[in-house]
């Protein structure tokens, strides 16, 4: 079973940046590269939503609310995905989770708390 493991996540203050890892075990290098990577989030009473995602052919996407603040890019080496935020907002708040996808196979990592507060 693959596993993922989140971390970067804290307190900031509006405008401020914070750096989001994802590191993948359980699975070799050339599979994991394979597969598509992706964070998401969900706020206190929301649903889950996508924040950014990169496929194994380095083509990412966006969700509206974040396009020119934060950066997906990912490492497939040190099987590693990263979320790069900048300019962080208050409504930025959540749980970011990172994911990975391949086919029907799903992986979720537990989560890292992002909050954005003066």
């Amino acid at each position: 079973q693959v596993q993922l493991v989140e971390s970067g996540g804290g307190l900031v203050q509006p405008g401020g940046s914070l750096r989001l890892s994802c590191a993948a075990s359980r699975i070799l290098i050339g599979t994991y590269s394979m597969y598509d990577k992706g964070w998401y989030r969900q706020a206190p009473g929301k649903q889950r939503e996508l924040v950014a995602t990169i496929t194994s052919g380095d083509m990412t996407n966006y969700a509206d609310s974040v396009k020119g603040r934060f950066t997906i890019s990912r490492d497939n080496a040190k099987k590693m995905v990263y979320l790069q935020m900048n300019s962080l907002k208050p409504e930025d708040t959540a749980v970011y989770y990172c994911s990975v996808l391949l086919g029907t196979l799903e992986y979720w990592g537990q989560g890292t708390q992002v909050t954005v507060s003066s």
